[in-house]
């Protein structure tokens, strides 16, 4: 009499409502098992999954380092799924090392993270947000939000992969004129690319669509701010590690640049996905940015969309099955 086969059983960390609801939906067809943990996943609290865990289900946030990752090899866990496209917070090196083996959703709905991208350009070039808050105290005064138009604009886009090809083609269609830098330049129809220098010096509209790498950390810093044009404006819906926020803050005082649109910060961690409503949040620099006026800042919500939170279950799962089958998955990552 044979056994029977044991669902894939998942330690779920950083778990909010909508993530159960749609782990919940899709879990049966893939024969699992998931426990949420309110919790990020941190070197304190790894025993949690000492429960003959498969994988663990980690988000961007989460840390997945080498003492994280021993851990988890000596609890038997030898799978880390990313339920993000980003990695940079996963010890790649280590956890090879480890025989431990890192999957990642690379791509669950590209148009939702450009058309938020392309939400934070339009808010602050039309001050929609500051235009609500007046319509709502009887204030239908125009003063304070003249705008501009993104027609004929030259936009920096900086990343052509899937979620920058995206922003492209919405921008395509308000008539931006586009510039792009990527170290592999994959050909897009009217779109010129270019060295970065160029790039700081011509567009009026820079939008970061790059992983967080070594060499692109702080990307965006007090040189690369110093080529760019007077009332420039900056959008980040990538990683806040490819911009240097104290020198962001010096740009914004010395009015270089005109607009700030972030959807990321580099020390968020400690801010995002939770409400810190009744909590005094003690970030300086955080509540520093928060003063300007032409500063806006949204708290990592560029993925949440019905569509990609339905991509990104359904293919974290699939990518856990895969691996516990020790069948070959595309999505899995190696380090470079």
């Amino acid at each position: 009499m044979s056994l029977p086969i044991m669902p894939n059983k998942i330690a779920l960390f950083s778990a909010k409502p909508y993530d159960k609801t749609y782990f919940e939906q899709f879990r049966h067809e893939f024969d699992c098992q998931v426990d949420y943990f309110e919790v990020p996943l941190t070197e304190q609290n790894v025993q949690l999954c000492q429960g003959g865990y498969d994988a663990v289900c980690v988000f961007v946030n989460d840390t997945v380092n080498q003492a994280v990752l021993s851990q988890l090899s000596e609890f038997g866990c030898n799978i880390v799924a990313l339920r993000c496209a980003g990695f940079n917070n996963v010890d790649l090196q280590a956890a090879e090392n480890l025989n431990i083996r890192v999957c990642r959703v690379p791509s669950y709905s590209p148009e939702a993270v450009a058309e938020h991208t392309v939400g934070l350009m339009l808010t602050l070039s039309r001050k929609f947000h500051k235009a609500y808050n007046r319509v709502k105290e009887d204030n239908f005064s125009l003063n304070g939000l003249l705008g501009f138009n993104l027609f004929k604009k030259t936009v920096g886009i900086i990343g052509t992969g899937k979620i920058g090809h995206a922003t492209i083609n919405i921008l395509k269609g308000f008539g931006c004129n586009i510039l792009a830098f990527d170290p592999t330049e994959t050909p897009i129809d009217d779109v010129a690319y270019v060295s970065l220098e160029t790039l700081y010096k011509q567009a009026d509209i820079i939008s970061l669509h790059c992983p967080l790498t070594p060499q692109t950390h702080h990307l965006i810093n007090q040189d690369s701010l110093a080529l760019m044009r007077e009332g420039v404006m900056i959008v980040n819906t990538s990683r806040g590690g490819l911009i240097d926020t104290d020198a962001m803050i010096k740009g914004l005082k010395a009015r270089k640049i005109g607009y700030l649109g972030l959807d990321v910060y580099e020390q968020e961690a400690n801010l995002f996905f939770e409400d810190l409503s009744n909590e005094i949040i003690d970030d300086d620099v955080f509540q520093r940015l928060l003063t300007f006026p032409n500063v806006l800042i949204t708290g990592h919500q560029g993925f949440f969309t019905q569509e990609a939170l339905t991509a990104i279950a359904q293919t974290t799962l699939g990518n856990i099955q895969l691996l516990n089958n020790q069948q070959d998955c595309l999505n899995q990552i190696k380090p470079s």
